[in-house]
């Protein structure tokens, strides 16, 4: 049965369909018969009572330059809508903050993917922490004194922003490094949140595992290979996607993640593993679909829609 899907975004245009997504998943919704509206998250509107988005009915197609094809701008009730797809990036800030209290009022009325009272509360740095016996010693503080007694604690650690993306703002501060301070002060000028702070993972030289799962279960990976030079091994920032096997430790990470996901509603999710050791869990904005499909021949896409359509159903 042919569903309406709304997808909040960031602008299309400016993507890359080689890379994005969100561009793959509304192309498979199209493929699958579904009706499709876009709208960017300053067009997320709550009046009197109502959640409606101004924005654009679309239909895709995988064309460089014309992958994108604008209906009439309209506004509409989204509670009128099957779905809503909460796929702008981060940064995790009020912005997006508000977009989730305001999206909560249609769920799961209107199927909002991924559910936003559970997005706004296992943000991507934060998850990690109801499971610490999978991940590396970890400290989040705003506290300079904190920080210094974890760094004098590990010699080797990353540093990054708490409610970052992209590899953005990531620090790696070696035991002979002395930049802390001036990272502290940068960061404090910026905003007035606490940092976090891992210990460093060597095996992160050998790539940053990206697995993904559907409603809780792992349906492959990448491999996230680092830059010469370079320690992030995000894409944005020059990583190269590799194929890679799930290993019996990502399967052991993925079941013990995985029924707290499905229970929350994080029906795409895409989790890091270096070295074997959980270091986020993406439930706002995940990527890695097209490297993996790419890589692996199967359409995972198809697997995200009939754990929607089944939900609808």
């Amino acid at each position: 049965m042919p569903l309406k899907i709304a997808a909040q975004m960031d602008p299309i245009t400016a993507i890359d369909i080689r890379g994005d997504s969100t561009f793959r998943i509304m192309e498979e919704a199209a493929a699958r018969g579904h009706e499709l509206f876009y709208y960017t998250p300053d067009k997320l509107i709550f009046d009197e009572g109502r959640v409606m988005a101004e924005g654009w009915h679309v239909e895709v197609q995988r064309v460089e330059g014309g992958h994108v094809t604008f209906g009439a701008a309209e506004t509409v009730d989204l509670a009128d809508w099957d779905v809503v797809w909460l796929r702008q990036d981060p940064p995790f800030d009020m912005s997006y903050i508000t977009t989730t209290h305001i999206l909560e009022r249609i769920h799961p009325e209107t199927l909002v993917v991924n559910d936003p009272f559970w997005v706004r509360n296992y943000p991507e740095k934060l998850l990690v922490l109801e499971f610490p016996d999978l991940t590396p010693p970890t400290m989040i503080a705003r506290d300079l004194s904190a920080l210094k007694r974890f760094k004098a604690k590990y010699g080797d650690i990353i540093l990054k922003p708490l409610y970052g993306n992209g590899g953005a703002g990531v620090f790696r501060l070696d035991p002979g490094d002395r930049n802390l301070n001036s990272l502290h002060e940068l960061f404090a000028g910026i905003n007035r949140e606490p940092l976090i702070a891992q210990q460093f993972l060597p095996d992160v030289a050998k790539g940053d595992k990206r697995v993904i799962l559907v409603d809780g279960e792992a349906v492959g990976a990448i491999n996230r290979v680092p830059a010469e030079g370079e320690t992030r091994s995000n894409m944005h920032v020059g990583g190269r996607a590799e194929p890679v096997e799930l290993s019996d430790r990502d399967r052991e990470i993925c079941a013990r993640i995985g029924p707290l996901l499905k229970e929350k509603g994080q029906i795409f999710v895409g989790i890091d593993v270096i070295g074997g050791m959980l270091t986020e869990i993406n439930v706002t904005s995940p990527t890695g679909l097209m490297e993996l499909e790419r890589f692996s021949g199967e359409n995972v896409t198809a697997k995200i829609w009939e754990a929607i359509e089944a939900r609808r159903a």
